[in-house]
């Protein structure tokens, strides 16, 4: 549930705001995320080798709440990874990572399995976002050895963990259902 900002009504809305950009500035937006929490770092392949050497972390939104600022659509480029590369099963994925064209920051995942949500990329967000009191590590299956994981209290899946983004906030009492 959304306001109308044209409206007078103080109705609640559907979790927090969060504001985003690239590195250079070109692409800016908000979104509304009931899961904002950076607590589940990836080291899949996809998230190392588009995200950075250690991964990325994906916060969860609702899609229909993603707002570019004027001008920002031109500067973004999408990429549809490749999973199982160099294998019978090869595919292209689904989703797509939407990225700034300029200077190729990472900002969110979207996947049409999935129309209703939107995963920014933490690294995107400029607002504050609460540190979690442990981090998820998962996919360490695909993390190479000269990876380090970071300092402090965290769980470690090979594959990925038992809650879903929705899940763990709510095991948490993260969950941000209507903000105002």
């Amino acid at each position: 549930m959304s306001v109308d900002p044209d409206s007078d009504s103080k109705l609640p809305v559907k979790g927090v705001l969060l504001k985003g950009s690239c590195h250079c500035g070109a692409v800016k937006f908000t979104v509304r995320s009931s899961t904002p929490v950076p607590y589940q770092l990836c080291f899949c392949s996809i998230c190392r080798k588009v995200g950075g050497v250690g991964g990325s972390i994906n916060l969860g939104g609702y899609y229909e709440t993603l707002n570019l600022d004027e001008n920002s659509e031109e500067f973004i480029s999408k990429y549809s990874p490749v999973l199982d590369r160099g294998t019978p099963e090869e595919r292209i994925a689904t989703s797509e990572r939407n990225f700034c064209s300029k200077c190729s920051a990472m900002l969110w995942l979207h996947d049409p399995t999935w129309p209703d949500l939107v995963h920014p990329f933490a690294s995107a967000i400029d607002s504050p976002l609460q540190v979690p009191k442990k981090l998820v590590c998962v996919k360490m299956v695909d993390k190479p050895e000269y990876v380090r994981l970071p300092d402090g209290a965290k769980e470690v899946y090979a594959n990925y963990g038992q809650f879903s983004l929705e899940d763990w906030h709510k095991k948490n009492n993260l969950f941000v259902d209507y903000a105002e």
